[in-house]
């Protein structure tokens, strides 16, 4: 086909790209059988059985320019991946195509705009992650950290308890209003604020009141448990801020063009993923939007520079990952996207290859940013 390589492609703003040219006609009539199958598939005419009708009889009911239309998409359809690949276009998304030329006969004329990937300018990513890295915050947990621990989950027990015991008062304000529970000034502010209250002392039988039924042994296996937990949750918290300290000063010294679509896809992902979550909790998108009385449109500017951040940490970590020659490993990629069909059988299975890829191979540049000292 060798007419693809006299197509143009012209850069447009916002790292996008205009592909335009011109298909000979008989590259259309090719497929002239599959678009009349198509449009006469659910055709009936009297004195023929649905799907039968003679193309000559066909043609004429439903038109030659729909005819024509059915015939140009399909060919750009066939014709849009060999464009990407003569020229060598990364596209992101899908093509706006407008067709420019279209009559019997003729060559087909169209011009297809996509977004693309833009090129990426990276600074010194190892120095910079290097520099980070000798300033990574303890995740250890200290005896302070433990005692305050300790002191809030009291503190939450003697507040517990004693709405408990004032269940049931009442009380009478100046105004002659009662007021059920414990006392409240005008406003509505309990008069006993949680940090006045005594804090008990921790001794064998409080412990064994914590948590659930025979959790905790005595003081010291609470102490013990509780710091087990702390840890855990200390460093998943530095490990966190860490990781964001690096690519953010990565992305901040990074030049590149951020792509409107991959902003937009970012987006459906953040309305997806609470779309889901207010499903399992028996909430419709429209009743929560009523509930905090936004519109989704508001929704989407709120969320714009999150999604904005999250493309362009995307689009570093993946342009690294290229330089580095980091690519999933193989096996663990095949059981991890094993694990996912399992709890989502319906779910297309390329798609979770490449969701469970990206998340194998973002971990992994991480690890690499990581290890620099």
């Amino acid at each position: 086909m060798d007419f693809i390589k006299t197509f143009t492609v012209t850069p447009e703003e916002g790292s996008q790209v205009t592909i335009t040219g011109e298909i000979p006609f008989h590259e259309v009539e090719k497929h002239r059988s599959a678009a009349l199958a198509k449009l006469g598939k659910n055709v009936s005419l009297d004195g023929f059985r649905k799907g039968h009708v003679p193309e000559s009889v066909l043609t004429g009911h439903i038109g030659e320019g729909t005819l024509l239309s059915e015939m140009a998409e399909r060919t750009i359809a066939k014709v849009y991946p060999l464009l990407l690949t003569e020229h060598k276009i990364t596209a992101i998304g899908y093509p706006q195509i407008r067709i420019t030329k279209l009559a019997a006969g003729n060559p087909l004329g169209f011009t297809a705009t996509v977004a693309v990937m833009p090129e990426i300018t990276l600074p010194d990513y190892k120095k910079i992650a290097k520099e980070v890295n000798a300033t990574k915050a303890s995740s250890e947990v200290t005896d302070q950290d433990l005692e305050d621990q300790i002191k809030d989950i009291l503190r939450q027990k003697a507040a517990y308890e004693r709405m408990q015991r004032k269940a049931g008062e009442t009380h009478t304000h100046e105004d002659g209003t009662v007021h059920e529970g414990p006392a409240h000034d005008d406003s509505g502010k309990p008069l006993e604020d949680i940090n006045d209250l005594p804090i008990p002392e921790l001794t064998d039988a409080v412990a064994q009141t914590l948590g659930q039924p025979g959790q905790f042994a005595d003081v010291a296996d609470f102490k013990a448990k509780l710091k087990e937990h702390l840890t855990i949750e200390k460093e998943r918290e530095v490990k966190a801020m860490h990781r964001a300290k690096i690519t953010d000063k990565i992305i901040e010294e990074s030049s590149f063009t951020l792509p409107q679509v991959m902003i937009d896809s970012e987006l459906n992902q953040m309305f997806a993923q609470m779309e889901e979550d207010m499903k399992r909790s028996g909430v419709t998108m429209d009743d929560y939007l009523g509930h905090i009385k936004k519109t989704k449109e508001d929704l989407i500017k709120e969320w714009t520079p999150a999604a904005e951040k999250r493309a362009r940490l995307q689009l570093v970590l993946n342009e690294i990952a290229k330089h580095e020659n980091i690519t999933p490993d193989e096996a663990a990629l095949n059981t991890e996207v094993a694990k996912l069909k399992e709890h989502y059988k319906d779910a297309d299975e390329a798609r979770i290859k490449i969701y469970v890829a990206s998340v194998l191979m973002n971990e992994q540049t991480m690890q690499m940013l990581e290890s620099q000292n």
